[in-house]
């Protein structure tokens, strides 16, 4: 049967836990990725592997062909969707996709100058039916950005003071990407989605602490020391710099917000900070 729905990203975070919920409902989607052998060795024969690249006009037709719906991201790298996501966006449209699901960044409505924002007023004018994922940090920055330091120097370090953060889990979204990629009468929506708790880093450090059976300290430094660590890890300067803006919002109280969206869309409880740590243990066993 030929694939209907598009994953884009399908190696990322959000978008491998779509395609894993996609499969779950018997759905076989096609995957994309700038390298297609490394998502058919991910996921075999399960999806359809295609290359796309928003810089490679060329990866278009092929991706977009015969597609439905299709879940979208804007990669990291991208901070001028205008020049380097609008054109792939469009020939999708064109090629007759009718819904576009976005993963977005809660409590955007009022910030303008945000390329997540840029992206949404774009679909909003497409005239195609769209669902905004407006999603608060994922528990898996955890086991990804800040793994080594937990890993290797039993820390927390974020420049956010004692301000609460509303952690999700990217299984829960990908669930929930999943459910408006394929359900029929979603229609066009915007979801603020985050987990049931919202804690600070004092306890997000206890409860590393207690699950790997080693104290895990938090530690508070300023954004331009903050910013000179994450450029050290050699992340890039734009990531380098986003990710201080994003601290520095969650320290003004931006991330802090508990929404019932999820418990709702999933119709059971997110998962827990607690039983994230507790899944995935062996991210920060030395």
């Amino acid at each position: 049967m030929e694939a209907k729905i598009l994953v884009i990203g399908a190696l990322g975070t959000v978008g491998a836990e779509t395609v894993h919920a996609l499969l779950r409902r018997g759905v076989r989607p096609r995957a994309a990725g700038t390298d297609p052998s490394r998502v058919a060795a991910r996921f075999g024969d399960a999806v359809e592997a295609v290359r796309f690249d928003f810089g490679a006009s060329e990866t278009f037709g092929p991706a977009f062909a015969g597609i439905d719906s299709m879940f979208v991201l804007r990669p990291p790298h991208i901070s001028n969707p205008k020049r380097d996501m609008f054109p792939a966006l469009e020939a999708a449209r064109k090629a007759g996709v009718r819904r576009v699901v976005f993963l977005s960044l809660i409590g955007i409505e009022d910030k303008k100058f945000v390329p997540h924002r840029a992206v949404e007023d774009f679909l909003e004018r497409s005239g195609q039916e769209r669902v905004f994922l407006r999603s608060s940090f994922f528990m898996q920055n955890l086991g990804s950005t800040h793994r080594e330091e937990i890993r290797d120097r039993d820390e927390l370090y974020l420049p956010v003071g004692d301000a609460k953060t509303a952690f999700i889990d990217a299984r829960d979204l990908g669930e929930i990407a999943a459910k408006a990629l394929v359900e029929v009468g979603t229609g066009s929506a915007a979801w603020d989605l985050t987990g049931s708790e919202a804690l600070d880093y004092h306890e997000v450090a206890r409860v590393f602490s207690r699950e790997l059976g080693r104290g895990i300290r938090y530690r508070d430094p300023s954004p331009p020391a903050f910013f000179l660590r994450r450029l050290g890890a050699k992340e890039g300067f734009m990531f380098a710099l986003v990710s201080t803006w994003l601290y520095a919002n969650t320290k003004r109280g931006m991330a802090e917000r508990v929404t019932d969206e999820a418990r709702r869309l999933l119709g059971r409880e997110p998962f827990t900070l607690v039983e994230y740590v507790r899944d995935h243990r062996r991210l920060w066993i030395r």
